[in-house]
């Protein structure tokens, strides 16, 4: 369940940013100002912090469904603000290069433009950056579930298994209990960053060049 809400939030945040980035970039003017100001919030918003706020008002017989559903859908929510800005920042670059100047005097429409020639310059920096994140997601979910806000037992996750392996009583007749839990959540984490650097190495040369 941990790595499945990593691998879902990002399917939700990801296009959400990319979208809003690549219109306010190419847009500019007054909606590039109010989509900024939005993002600039929820930037602000510390999403774990939010998600403990939430899970204290809902009610106690919430399924592991709705809490999962809770979960990425906080977090995507929050999460897409900051892919955003960066999308904005190359899409002002690229929409200036001959082949949109192109497209534009062709009369080709601007969201075609946006879908069909300026978003696609940036696939490299996005499969960099999904891979990044899913360990936010993942981390998210542990430590949620290991306060018990999380997903609750008897469905599995490394966050609320990690927290019945901390009680007083197992930490001292099975303390090797903790590990697992531990353990996957480390190398997970730490696996998606080295393939994040591997993949930025590979795709983009002027990291090869600094």
């Amino acid at each position: 369940i941990s790595l499945s809400i990593g691998l879902v939030g990002i399917a939700i945040s990801f296009p959400l940013g990319v979208l809003i980035g690549g219109i306010s970039g190419y847009f500019g003017g007054w909606i590039d100002g109010v989509l900024m100001r939005v993002v600039e919030v929820l930037m602000t918003i510390p999403y774990i912090y939010l998600l403990v706020a939430l899970s204290t008002i809902l009610p106690p017989g919430i399924s592991s469904a709705q809490q999962f559903l809770l979960i990425v859908v906080i977090t995507s929510f929050v999460s897409w603000a900051g892919l955003a800005r960066v999308i904005r920042g190359q899409v002002l670059s690229i929409k200036e290069r001959e082949f949109v100047q192109a497209a534009r005097a062709m009369g080709a429409k601007p969201m075609y433009i946006i879908i069909r020639h300026v978003l696609p310059q940036t696939a490299t920096y996005l499969i960099i950056s999904a891979t990044l994140a899913v360990p936010g997601f993942i981390v998210a979910e542990s430590v949620l579930s290991l306060l018990g806000l999380g997903i609750k037992p008897p469905d599995p996750s490394w966050g609320n298994l990690l927290s019945v392996a901390t009680n007083a009583s197992i930490l001292v007749l099975q303390p090797w209990l903790i590990w697992p839990p531990a353990i996957l959540i480390i190398v997970t984490v730490l696996a998606f960053n080295l393939l994040g650097d591997g993949l930025r190495d590979a795709l983009d040369p002027r990291s090869q060049q600094r």
